[in-house]
Parts: structure tokens; sequence; C-alpha cells
């Protein structure tokens, strides 16, 4: 499994930085965002480095698909029953910000502060 010992995200992953998990596997890890955008907003990532979606390869379907898959269903854990937003932000043009593939999501009562 690639790992960048200089990654933020690879970090939180090997358990150097705490995060407020809401799900992992031994593909995927969810935690809340330390500066949510909503009520609720958490960040699905896949555990091997994988700086962006740009350098998404066909590789990497099966544990995209798991994340897409399982965004709704930790929104309904989480008690998000009236729709919410993914957002995977790529590339500095992208507003990326963090160089670990992440996907965004978010949902609770609206109006939200941003996004």
């Amino acid at each position: 499994m690639s790992h960048d010992p200089h990654c933020l995200f690879c970090k939180i992953v090997a358990g150097q930085i705490p995060s407020r998990k809401v799900y992992e596997d031994e593909h995927i890890l969810a935690f809340h965002d330390i500066h949510p955008w909503a009520p609720v907003h958490i960040l699905l990532i896949p555990k091997l480095h994988l700086s962006s979606l740009a350098e998404a390869t066909e590789a990497h379907a099966e544990v995209l698909g798991r994340m897409t898959v399982l965004a709704p269903k930790l929104m309904r854990e989480l008690g998000v029953t009236n729709g919410f937003r993914t957002v995977i932000n790529t590339g500095a043009d992208g507003g990326q910000e963090v160089y670990h593939l992440h996907m965004h999501v978010m949902g609770g009562p609206r109006p939200w502060a941003k996004g």
C-alpha cells in the first residue's frame, strides 16, 4: 500500500495524527472535517496514497466506487436524511488543499456557512 510520510492524511491513516473517525476498513477511512462547512461534514479517503483524482487509474476504480457507495450509508448513520453534497476538489485550480484524494460529504439543515 502506497504511503507518503509527508502527507497529512497518510499520517492520519497511520495513527500519527488523531481524527474523529466515523468509519474504517482495510481500504477506506472516514472522519469528521476539522473545519466543517455544514452541520455534518466528513471526509472519506483511500488508505493508499493517491495525490488527486487526476492521478486515478482503472486500478483505483474499486476503492473509488466503495467510497461513493459508503457516503450515503454514513450520512444516514449520522442522521442526515434530507440530502447531502459530495465534493472532490482536484488540483490547484479545483481548490484541492491536501494532496491526498479525499471526498467531502456534507449534509444537515441549510443554510450552510460555505459551499
